[in-house]
Order: structure tokens, then C-alpha cells, then sequence
């Protein structure tokens, strides 16, 4: 019988690969976008000791950071 870290870990790995395979029609800008946003994110949280706070907040920076490393030029 599976205990609840098999099954956490068996849902995490299902939502990477179904969250990865919706950005198949991403522009690089968007891309850039939501791994900043990930880097962020966990950076974040290291810095600050796992706060929610400190995660949100690194995804937020990080984020604004990939959408405007591949902002096209005009």
C-alpha cells in the first residue's frame, strides 16, 4: 500500500509534466516569463526561510525580471 509521500510525490510529478506540457505555443518572452517567475519563486523561499511572503515575492520579482530579459526590441 502507498503511503502519503509516495502519493504527494506521484501528484507532484503528474501536475510537472501536465503543467510543463501547456507550454508547447509559448513565446520565448512568456517562456522567460514563468521560469523567472519559478527561479523567483525558490529563491525566494530559500532566502527568507520558507516564507510565503518571501516565495510570493520572488516570483513576482523574478517574473517581471524573464518577461523584460526578452522584451522585444521596437
Amino acid at each position: 500500500m502507498m503511503n502519503i509521500k509516495q502519493i504527494a510525490m506521484r501528484l507532484t510529478v503528474a501536475g510537472a509534466v501536465l503543467g510543463l506540457s501547456a507550454c508547447a505555443n509559448m513565446s520565448a518572452q512568456d517562456r522567460n516569463t514563468a521560469i523567472g517567475a519559478g527561479v523567483g519563486a525558490v529563491a525566494g523561499s530559500a532566502l527568507s526561510g520558507g516564507s510565503a511572503l518571501g516565495t510570493v515575492g520572488g516570483a513576482a520579482v523574478g517574473g517581471v525580471i524573464g518577461n523584460q530579459v526578452s522584451k522585444p526590441t521596437r
